[in-house]
């Protein structure tokens, strides 16, 4: 279990059990527990994970959406509060559909993760396992989100590979 005032860092494929794993690591602290929840419903079938997400959750949360200022919404939380985001590469692909300026963006967020103020989970998507995507923008969102995961991964206390529903202790 972490300690307080750890970042965890929690990343795997496509369903691997990433959020779900999250949550139980989060509840097993004492609450209240923040969710940043990252995401934008732009479809029905995104409104459908969002749900299916939130259904999972029960008393005891506590839900920021902050797409876009994930650093800020970090920095405005009490210490001490166990706080899990979901998900950086949601949160990237916002950033580079707004067209911002995603290295920037993702050094101050690197910035804010050195600095954890209590227990804090953030999950990603490993995308660089599967083959060359085919167009630029595709390309582009997956090397971005490499350095992103490795900014991340290089700041934790802890880094968990989920596989299949299995953490996996990477550090």
């Amino acid at each position: 279990m972490p300690d307080r005032n750890k970042l965890t860092f929690i990343i795997g494929g496509a369903r691997s059990g990433k959020s779900a794993h999250a949550e139980i690591l989060v509840t097993a602290l004492p609450s209240p527990w923040t969710y940043i929840a990252t995401a934008q419903a732009y479809d029905d079938e995104m409104r459908e994970r969002i749900a299916l997400h939130r259904s999972r959750r029960g008393e005891g949360w506590t839900t920021i959406d902050a797409p876009l200022d994930l650093a800020g919404a970090l920095e405005a939380l009490p210490d001490n509060q166990p706080v899990l985001v979901d998900c950086l590469t949601l949160w990237l692909t916002n950033h580079m559909l707004a067209d911002h300026d995603v290295a920037a963006a993702c050094r101050r967020l690197a910035d804010v993760l050195s600095r954890p103020r209590g227990p804090w989970f953030v999950v990603s998507n490993e995308v660089g396992q599967g083959i060359v995507p085919d167009n630029a923008l595709a390309r582009r969102f997956r090397d971005d989100a490499g350095r992103l995961n490795q900014q991340v991964a290089a700041i934790a206390d802890t880094v968990l590979l989920m596989v299949a529903g299995l953490p996996l202790k990477v550090r």
